[in-house]
C-alpha cells in the first residue's frame, strides 16, 4: 500500500477498497497497510472492504480489523460488527443459497475440474457460503488466460455470474454483484 502524499481526507467518510493485490501482497497483509487501516479510522474515515473472499474470512475481517464492515463473496453478502455483536446481511435467501450450493458442488465444480487441467477449488472453499470459487493462481501453476477463460464459461453455461479476479474464478447464482451490495451498506 502506497502512502498518499497531500491529502485532504476532510470530506471522505467511506473508503471502500479490494483486499487481495491492493491491501496485501504476495497475499499478505503487511504492517504498513494494516497501520493505515487503523489511520484512516482515527481519522474518522471508515473502511470497508470488497472482496471475493469467502463468509469465514469476513468473519474475522469485521471482527477483528479497524474496518466499518466488509463485502464478501463478490457482493453476497455484508457483515458488520458494532457494539459487540455481529451484524449479517444476505442478498439471497438462505433456501436460494441451499439450492445454489448443491449445483456449484455436485454439478459445476466437477465439471470445471474435468474441463480444465490444471485449476483448482480453492483452499478457502471450505468457508464459503454462497459462491465457488476456482483457483487458476493463488496455490496452483498460474493458468493461461484462455483456460480461465473455459472456466468462465462452464460457469456461465449453466447459468451462474462469473467474475475473475487476480486469482480465482467465482461463480454464483443470485442477483447481486459487489457495487449492488456496497450501496446497500451505504
Amino acid at each position: 500500500m502506497k502512502p498518499v502524499k497531500n491529502f485532504d481526507g476532510a470530506s471522505i467518510k467511506f473508503l471502500f477498497t479490494d483486499i487481495d493485490d491492493t491491501l496485501t501482497d504476495n497475499g499478505r497483509l503487511g504492517a504498513d497497510a494494516y497501520g493505515a487501516l487503523w489511520k484512516l479510522k482515527s481519522a474518522g474515515i471508515s473502511v470497508v472492504p470488497v472482496t471475493g473472499r469467502p463468509a469465514g474470512w469476513c468473519e474475522m475481517i469485521a471482527r477483528m480489523w479497524p474496518v466499518e464492515g466488509v463485502i464478501g463473496e463478490n457482493g453476497g453478502f455484508y457483515f458488520r460488527y458494532h457494539k459487540g455483536k455481529m451484524h449479517r446481511y444476505f442478498a439471497i435467501s438462505e433456501q436460494e443459497r441451499k439450492k445454489s450450493r448443491l449445483i456449484l458442488d455436485e454439478t459445476i465444480a466437477p465439471e470445471i475440474l474435468k474441463s480444465v487441467p490444471g485449476c483448482a477449488i480453492a483452499s478457502d472453499q471450505f468457508s464459503r457460503l454462497l459462491d465457488l470459487a476456482i483457483d487458476f493462481k493463488e496455490d496452483v501453476k498460474p493458468l493461461s488466460k484462455i483456460e480461465v477463460q473455459k472456466i468462465v464459461e462452464v460457469f456461465k453455461k449453466h447459468g451462474a455470474h462469473a467474475k475473475i479476479s487476480s486469482i480465482h474464478v467465482n461463480g454464483w447464482f443470485g442477483d447481486f454483484d459487489k457495487l449492488t451490495t456496497a450501496l446497500l451498506f451505504l
